[in-house]
């Protein structure tokens, strides 16, 4: 992160605490940087409305009395992105030779990465002994004596043996790559080549520190998959087995007793050079999933030293707050989540922050690199152009590395610029505005988080009679899932005030905390795909991609499911017909037009991403459709799952529907669905004096009253 004048200009001012959600009474810290160094006011705010547009209520937040120190020194802490592996070889001394063996496919020979190197411990100093290099589409050994180029070209794609053999006596460092056979009888023909090269070295008596795999003490990430690795120190072998301890961030070893450490979250779970298609899923045979994807833009951990630390108050109630930073560079917001302390008094009613689908954002790019689905934009709010002037601070779910394979891991311990008051037009700013309504309305509600649910299952659920979810809970873990189909079958009240929720199904490893692992496979709206054999998480081994491929639609839980997007217009609902003489009624009390939801967000209540009914995906028979938005711009086009070939759809496309629904479930609960992201733009028009306030008003305090819902007759 160096200054430049258009940091100047711009955003100077970020951070990132841990955790994200915790209950009062337990300790939370907060990492901060600032490019131009200086002094800030540090304050504890409680976050009421963090949306500032016109579809709001307006930005609200409230200063909290806390412990934290008044103010605090800020100065740049610089981000190390690029995933590498190491092995601390500290207590050894090598006499004789070094040998590495090592297959090796590179991805992205325009950029120069380090394959191996190694280190030695001179008088408490770390100094590189020598380093192999993938540069200048060849390989290229260096040494503190010289640099030397060998013979031959890589290409990319294409696995290769590689044998590094560092000769001390010799005082050389002499390598081959020889390419490994492929499917492709053409392709081996001309690409038969074995490279070679060697370059002097001066002997070192020093102890060993280190070998690194994929980087080296710069910045020199190697982009590309690495299999079969095994080491050898003068006669004694090292080996490891890549294909085991898939979600562990330490790998041990096969041979030797030296663990392989893996940094910043290389992706795992990819088929190594033994790969077959013999199977597709890692687990039935791991052998052939023996490699490692190492990026050069891979960052799972900041690893910034610590700002302030604070102990909450165990009395403090349950809301979203944020750290508020604001000194002579700028300011900066960087919230969390609070849950009731252990063991105090719950409300009945939670409001469910997204924060899987927050981490699946985190610093996405689609609104300045474009997207399927949204155009490029040349002005930007500071915290996008933040993320468009400092790549360094990672990819989300929703962007390709530059070598071109898709982003499968996404986290939260690094500055997360979209997840501030007011930065973006999705999730966090709109599920604020979803907040302030409940406030407005009175009834008592708690803040929970889907990392809450993922690791305390039901138990994070079950003190709630009604869950109200944010405006886009797109992704679920299976531990999720199953928290809330338990939960529902107790009797749980759930409120789905969104759109395209439980869409994509994540997975959660221990070893990595703060972060969720992502397959993009066979269908569904993406701007990327996973590539053969790597449908599987590595966190856990479950199939990944849509819920609804995964056999758990989301109609199944919630009624309705993802219809359509489109961005250009939203629009209204009209009440069915027999709406007022159903046992939902009362939903519509006070409610006369049979237009709903004609003002908001991009023009009404309807839109963004919309969800239907349909009972062939598992949408209960007894729900009762409300009203339903039909007139949409001709953006908004049936999801990519609903294509069955090249055919042209009716206009109007009866799948293009956003549907309104409501059901009663086992144990005298009840499910309300709005299907729609743009209902949260709806709610505060005329100081909440409308009907989608009405409406939503209607169901958070029928479903906050004790009295059960009675299934309907049979």
């Amino acid at each position: 992160m160096n200054t430049n004048d258009a940091e100047v200009a711009g955003k100077q001012i970020t951070g990132y605490c841990e955790p994200l959600s915790l209950r009062a009474g337990e300790p939370i810290t907060l990492f901060a940087s600032s490019h131009t160094p200086g002094s800030a006011q540090l304050d504890l705010v409680r976050i009421s409305c963090g949306d500032p547009t016109r579809s709001g209520p307006g930005f609200l937040e409230h200063e909290v009395v806390s412990d934290l120190p008044a103010r605090v020194e800020l100065s740049e802490q610089a981000l190390s992105p690029g995933s590498y592996a190491s092995v601390d070889l500290e207590g050894l001394r090598v006499g004789v030779n070094v040998l590495v063996e090592a297959d090796v496919r590179p991805t992205l020979l325009a950029r120069d990465g380090c394959l191996f190197s190694l280190m030695v411990d001179a008088a408490g100093i770390t100094e590189e002994v020598c380093s192999l290099w993938v540069t200048d589409g060849g390989l290229e050994g260096r040494t503190a004596r010289e640099r030397s180029a060998g013979t031959g070209s890589l290409k990319e794609l294409r696995w290769y043996r590689v044998v590094a053999e560092l000769d001390l006596p010799g005082g050389e460092l002499r390598w081959t790559a020889t390419p490994k056979p492929t499917r492709s009888p053409g392709r081996d023909l001309l690409a038969a080549e074995t490279l070679s090269g060697s370059c002097s070295v001066t002997p070192s008596t020093h102890r060993l520190r280190e070998a690194r795999f994929a980087g080296d003490l710069s910045d020199g990430r190697f982009d590309g998959r690495i299999a079969d690795l095994s080491m050898a120190i003068d006669g004694r072998g090292y080996s490891w087995d890549l294909s085991v301890e898939m979600a562990a961030a330490s790998i041990p070893p096969s041979t030797g007793d030296r663990a392989l450490e893996l940094h910043q979250l290389p992706t795992r779970a990819v088929p190594g050079p033994r790969w077959d298609g013999s199977h597709q899923r890692w687990t039935d045979d791991p052998a052939q999933w023996d490699a490692i994807h190492f990026h050069h833009d891979d960052l799972y951990d900041a690893g910034w030293a610590a700002t302030a630390d604070l102990t909450l108050p165990p009395k403090l109630p349950s809301g979203i707050y944020a750290f508020r930073l604001v000194g002579d560079a700028g300011e900066d917001r960087i919230p969390f989540f609070v849950r009731p302390a252990a063991r105090a008094a719950t409300q009945d009613v939670a409001l469910l922050m997204s924060s899987a689908t927050y981490m699946a954002y985190a610093n996405h790019r689609m609104l300045f690199e474009g997207a399927d689905f949204v155009g490029a934009r040349t002005r930007l709010r500071p915290e996008h152009e933040y993320v468009r002037q400092h790549p360094e601070l990672g990819r989300s779910h929703y962007e390709k590395h530059p070598d071109g394979s898709g982003v499968m891991f996404s986290s939260r311990n690094r500055p997360v610029l979209q997840l501030r008051p007011g930065a973006d037009g999705w999730n966090f700013t709109p599920d604020t505005d979803i907040n302030a309504f409940l406030e407005h309305v009175g009834v008592g509600h708690d803040i929970i988080a889907d990392e809450d649910v993922h690791h305390d299952g039901c138990d994070a659920l079950a003190p709630y009679r009604v869950i109200v979810t944010c405006s886009h809970p797109e992704y679920w873990s299976t531990a999720m899932l199953d928290a809330l189909e338990e939960w529902q079958r107790d009797g749980g009240r759930l409120m789905y005030l969104g759109g395209n929720g439980f869409y994509w199904r994540v997975a959660f490893s221990d070893a990595w905390p703060g972060a969720i692992e992502l397959r993009r496979a066979e269908d569904g709206v993406r701007n990327w795909q996973t590539e053969h054999g790597e449908n599987y998480h590595a966190w856990g081994g479950e199939y990944g991609g849509l819920w609804r491929r995964n056999g758990r639609a989301p109609n199944e839980l919630v009624g309705i499911g993802f219809a359509a997007q489109g961005f250009e217009k939203a629009t209204y609902y009209v009440r069915d017909p027999g709406a007022l003489d159903s046992r939902a009624a009362w939903i519509l009390d006070g409610v006369d037009d049979e237009h709903i939801g004609t003002s908001g967000l991009g023009g009404g209540a309807a839109g963004q991403e919309v969800d239907r009914w349909d009972s062939r995906l598992g949408s209960p028979e007894h729900a009762v459709i409300l009203a339903s938005a039909t007139t949409f711009g001709p953006d908004m086009l049936r999801t990519k799952e609903e294509f069955e070939g090249s055919v042209a759809f009716p206009t109007p496309d009866p799948y293009v529907r956003a549907d309104m629904v409501f059901y009663e479930t086992p144990s005298g609960g009840a499910v309300f669905s709005v299907g729609s992201i743009s209902w949260f733009g709806a709610l505060a028009r005329n100081g909440y004096d409308n009907d989608v306030a009405r409406i939503t008003e209607n169901v958070v305090r029928r479903f906050a009253e004790p009295e059960p819902f009675e299934p309907p007759d049979a």
